[in-house]
């Protein structure tokens, strides 16, 4: 079964960070991880966040994303397009889960893995774990279950 990875698991993947070894194996194991054209730019901004946050050089922000590009020419990463409908999903679940704080991008992820049939998601964010665990997903969580 493949997995929809969300930003933040699959910036543990080019990023050595807590649970990236745990990641590594997990997508080792998993199949072919799905994406889509939101991670992609996501992606990015993280990477630029966090070298304008002094956390990632310059030289490592420029390793990341050409690793990143070379996996998805290479195939090893399955990049899923947006659609209008995945912006309606990603409404509808605002209004569904009313009582978690879902992010917009969080509730895009939700949309595009559910519309596209993945009923596991991979994630290190605890709201967009719950949120899928809400609909019914399976979840790889990449965080620790201790409270923050």
């Amino acid at each position: 079964m493949s997995v929809y990875v969300d930003t933040s698991a699959l910036a543990k993947w080019y990023i050595r960070e807590s649970f990236s070894d745990e990641f590594d194996q997990f997508i080792r194991s998993s199949g072919k991880p799905v994406i889509s054209r939101l991670s992609i730019v996501e992606f990015r901004c993280l990477l630029a966040r966090r070298r304008r946050a002094g956390s990632l050089s310059r030289k490592n922000e420029a390793d990341a994303l050409r690793t990143f590009d070379e996996d998805m020419r290479l195939g090893f990463l399955h990049v899923v397009s947006l659609q209008d409908m995945h912006f309606t999903l990603a409404h509808d679940l605002i209004e569904r889960l009313k009582d978690i704080p879902l992010r917009t991008l969080d509730a895009l992820h939700l949309a595009i893995a559910s519309n596209t049939g993945h009923a596991r998601l991979a994630t290190a964010d605890r709201i967009q774990a719950e949120a899928a665990h809400s609909l019914g997903m399976h979840i790889d969580k990449f965080f620790s279950s201790e409270p923050t």
